[in-house]
């Protein structure tokens, strides 16, 4: 006689459809805006680079130099401001019309510097500075 051992087994659910499920419905909602809206260019968007670098008199790039950067017909407007970094460099985006600008650099303990630069489209224009010691 042979005696049949019926084994019991365990399945074990695991839910994970009602935690993820917020999440799938974001999920989905967002692949659905995607695939409704176009992306287009913006044109409006378009700008020029008005970038370089400040140096000592010396040849080595000086941080914390200010940097102003205006219109050349319109020295009276605010121009914009920023300030050197750590490798003496800076960087403005002007609009893309042709243009006249003046950059000017000062730090305290130098003789300021500027120069004249042109825009004229979508382009990056380089300025290098030289700032040299203000004799004592």
């Amino acid at each position: 006689m042979t005696t049949m051992t019926k084994m019991k087994t365990t399945k074990m659910r695991i839910n994970l459809g009602s935690k993820l499920a917020p999440y799938l419905v974001v999920a989905a909602a967002c692949l659905l805006l995607l695939s409704v809206v176009q992306v287009e260019p913006q044109k409006d968007r378009a700008y020029a680079v008005i970038a370089g670098t400040v140096f000592h008199d010396n040849g080595f790039s000086l941080a914390g130099a200010s940097i102003t950067l205006s219109r050349k017909d319109a020295p009276k407007v605010k121009g914009l401001q920023s300030v050197s970094d750590s490798r003496g460099e800076f960087a403005f985006r002007v609009p893309p019309a042709p243009a006249a600008y003046v950059v000017k650099a000062s730090l305290k303990g130098y003789q300021p510097a500027e120069k004249e630069v042109s825009v004229t489209g979508e382009e990056r224009v380089e300025v290098t500075l030289s700032l040299p010691t203000e004799s004592k």
